[in-house]
């Protein structure tokens, strides 16, 4: 359960103030561009109150106790559901818990596998969620997984192939590798859109079996539907994050296209 919308805000700054220079009429304060900057801006507002309050919610439910620690949730949880192929492991860090379909491993964090927390608890669940719907085949995160070749490159030429397609529509070339550059950066947006139900799912998953298992009290099992809640808001967060750069980039090149035409 990482926090991810952040990543997506910060990359206007680097090239934004390259791009306005001198590139058509009006530079990066053309109407259009300017409705993508607050676009941008709005959402990393967005992101950044989403992430306040999951680490709000998260630091607050830390210190409510629960009956197991969230290794022994994982175990309970894989083994209710026939999962004996998956391994409940420590990893290092804050917020670093996630399951690996490829080594077949849920990667609990400190504040995670030896805790007994509602949060430990709510988390460990919605890890093996994930497992759950690898043993499953759940369709969603069959296509994320299919998608991540296509993502890795998008992601690591995307930027490069954009910017270099915005400079040569300064020196007066045609749009067509700065479009190229945009689709490739559009995968990590696709990508993002397909996460959500996949994270959704997980936790609606770890909820539905802590009520089953009668793991958690009734109070317990609302305050962890509110931890898993806000987590899954972050990722909603960076999926809005996301559309509203790929819209600024799509409205700097129309710009530039219409300044060429006039």
């Amino acid at each position: 359960m990482i926090t991810v919308w952040a990543q997506y805000m910060p990359q206007y700054t680097e090239y934004s103030s390259y791009y306005g220079n001198g590139m058509g009429q009006g530079g990066m304060y053309s109407g259009v561009t300017m409705i993508g900057l607050a676009l941008l801006l709005l959402t990393g507002l967005i992101g950044w109150i989403v992430q306040n309050r999951m680490m709000a919610s998260m630091k607050r439910f830390s210190a409510t106790p629960a009956p197991m620690t969230g290794a022994e949730v994982a175990q309970r949880m894989l083994a209710a559901y026939g999962i004996h192929d998956v391994r409940v492991t420590h990893t290092q860090g804050q917020l670093t818990d996630h399951f690996n379909p490829v080594n077949k491993t849920v990667n609990l964090s400190d504040s995670v596998y030896a805790e007994a927390s509602v949060a430990a608890m709510a988390v460990a669940a919605h890890e093996c969620g994930h497992a759950v719907q690898h043993a499953q085949a759940y369709p969603w995160i069959k296509l994320r997984s299919e998608m991540v070749p296509l993502v890795n490159l998008g992601s690591r030429l995307g930027q490069i192939v954009l910017m270099v397609g915005l400079i040569m529509l300064g020196f007066g070339s045609g749009t067509t590798v700065a479009w190229i550059g945009l689709a490739l950066f559009a995968t990590t947006t696709l990508f993002a859109l397909v996460t959500l139900p996949v994270e959704f799912d997980a936790s609606r998953r770890a909820l539905a079996w802590l009520e089953s298992s009668g793991l958690a009290t009734r109070a317990m099992h609302g305050q962890a539907g509110t931890a898993l809640r806000w987590a899954a808001m972050t990722y909603v967060a960076a999926a809005l994050s996301s559309i509203a750069m790929l819209v600024y980039y799509a409205l700097i090149i129309l710009s530039r296209t219409s300044g060429r035409r006039d």
